[in-house]
């Protein structure tokens, strides 16, 4: 009989490498039962759990959640050249149960969780450490076990649920309904609200106004679920507006500013983040994000792979929608500050280019992607490569900015440094008017989305004349719909890993994909709003564990 074994902390090697600052350090251990009820060791099991977010959030190169699971397949990406995972786009017969990435993610979660599990049923046997500090750490990974189901029942629907410490093997599973699932994500959350300070001393831990912000997603969530309840959107609405309104948080001034590398990552937009760090031994697999939305620049004249412009995978390429509808761009910043559309020349020499010979230096213009088509007179007359609209293709497209990393040492280096922003602020503001919308409030609603609106808008060259362009950007209560939100939530939160779930979330998934991304349009059907089971999954347990509708 096959059998599914669950590997739990206890009785393995662990690599224990966290996300906080303070901890960034090679700690291997044999973690024994003894050792975990010890105040260090009960401290390295938080840590492990920490250090999960990253191999489930930060992109283990071709697996992670963001954005395998999230960004592909929706109406703002689809696939560019590179051949990994395009059955996400595609929704083909290769998107199975045994697909890969779905099976890498949910054991990958289910691991994580028995982590979370651990340090919840071993902290009432844990000795030489403060209640208070033991309580909190609990809090913290309560919340990170509540995130880790949120993903699951997002993706899969009905899940198996399971609280307490998996110490052997387990040859039984079964599916919970959503309702309880969402109970126990709720309980965690309301614990961690409880209990977690509003600030951490060290900056990357789990905090009160993170544990609201997720509560928040929670209910807005449940909202469209079987396990509906009447004060869903109220709720959200409430803990959003808090989150706002009770702590020190603000949106930056400007939205490119919220994604600057360095000390620029620890800004006032951030509510939460997943930390990473230059530290190799402790940085572990880092962020990847970098890779992905890169178009093939090195295949360009003039232009060579360098640490600055990034590893071009060209996975992800903007839809139309995204590059030619989405964005005002005569008022809206957004388009301009997400997107590259010029390369400068890395690699001087004289060229044909546009049928003439042109010498270029280092630092002159090589390669230009403009947001409209140009005469063949324009084309003639620039001494670099021109590709407009009509000429973009899988392998050349503007590149989202969001994930560069230039302060990685290598070139064709794959961790980065990057801390992923997990809790923006402006997504908070977004909740609360999506909340407030459902709940029939739009006058309030608007004054929401407008804030950041209002923060996207150009710059003009006298302040009155910047003013205008805020004003034109708000938005008059009798003008949100769903869709309305999920274009402003496209514009302000391109690729960061919530638009597949959103879509889904509201209803659209299917509807937008057919009207926006051609190449997934023939194959989406209304099944694929949930993620087959992986067949390893069922084939393991004993009994029944049905499959997902469709697959």
């Amino acid at each position: 009989m096959k059998k599914k074994i669950v590997l739990s902390l206890l009785g393995i090697s662990l690599f224990l490498s966290s996300c906080l600052n303070q901890l960034e350090e090679d700690v291997r251990t044999q973690a024994t039962d003894p050792y975990l009820t010890t105040a260090a060791g009960f401290q390295e099991a938080v840590n492990a759990a920490y250090a999960s977010l990253k191999t489930v959030f930060c992109a283990i190169e071709d697996n992670g959640i963001i954005p395998i699971i999230t960004v592909f397949g929706t109406d703002t990406f689809t696939n560019g050249f590179d051949g990994g995972f395009k059955m996400m786009n595609f929704y083909n017969s290769d998107l199975n149960p045994r697909t890969n990435a779905v099976t890498f993610n949910w054991n990958n979660l289910y691991t994580s969780i028995n982590t979370c599990n651990a340090v919840v049923s071993r902290a009432p046997q844990v000795t030489g450490l403060a209640e208070d500090v033991k309580n909190v750490r609990v809090a913290e990974v309560r919340f990170i076990r509540a995130e880790y189901y949120f993903l699951l029942v997002q993706l899969f629907g009905p899940v198996h649920l399971t609280l307490t410490e998996t110490v052997g093997i387990e040859t039984t599973a079964t599916r919970a309904p959503i309702k309880d699932i969402y109970d126990a994500i709720i309980k965690d959350l309301e614990f961690a609200v409880q209990t977690l300070p509003v600030t951490a001393a060290n900056y990357g831990r789990v905090t009160k106004p993170a544990a609201e912000n997720l509560l928040a997603n929670v209910y807005l969530a449940r909202a469209t679920s079987e396990a509906k309840q009447a004060g869903d959107y109220a709720k959200a609405a409430e803990l959003a507006k808090g989150v706002i309104s009770k702590y020190s948080f603000k949106l930056l001034d400007d939205f490119g500013k919220a994604f600057e590398q360095g000390s620029g990552e620890k800004n006032s937009e951030v509510i939460w983040a997943i930390q990473n760090s230059k530290d190799v031994i402790s940085n572990g697999p880092g962020n990847s994000m970098h890779l992905y939305f890169i178009m093939k620049y090195d295949d360009l004249i003039g232009v060579q792979r360098d640490i600055p412009n990034g590893r071009p995978y060209a996975r992800y390429k903007p839809t139309d929608f995204t590059l030619n509808t989405l964005f005002n761009r005569q008022l809206d910043s957004r388009y301009d500050k997400s997107f590259k559309r010029v390369f400068y020349c890395n690699k001087p020499g004289t060229y044909t280019i546009n049928g003439k010979s042109v010498t270029l230096a280092t630092g002159d213009t090589a390669v230009f992607l403009p947001d409209r088509e140009w005469t063949a007179d324009e084309i003639s007359r620039a001494k670099y490569s021109v590709y407009t609209p009509s000429k973009q293709t899988e392998r050349v497209f503007p590149t989202l900015t969001k994930f560069l990393d230039p302060q990685r040492a290598g070139v064709n280096d794959i961790p980065g440094s990057r801390d992923l922003l997990f809790f923006r602020l402006a997504e908070t503001y977004l909740t609360a008017a999506e909340a407030l919308m459902m709940s029939g409030n739009n006058a309030e609603a608007a004054t929401y989305i407008n804030v950041v609106r209002r923060r996207a808008a150009k710059t003009g060259a006298t302040a009155a004349a910047t003013e205008a362009n805020r004003t034109a950007m708000e938005i008059s209560p009798n003008q949100l719909n769903i869709d309305f939100i999920l274009d402003e939530r496209a514009r302000e939160l391109l690729g960061e890993g919530t638009r597949w779930i959103d879509l889904v979330r509201t209803g659209k998934l299917v509807e937008r994909v057919k009207k926006y991304n051609p190449v997934a349009a023939p194959n989406i059907k209304d099944f694929h709003v949930l993620r087959p089971i992986p067949q390893q999954q069922i084939d393991r347990t004993e009994g029944e564990f049905k499959q997902n509708p469709g697959y």
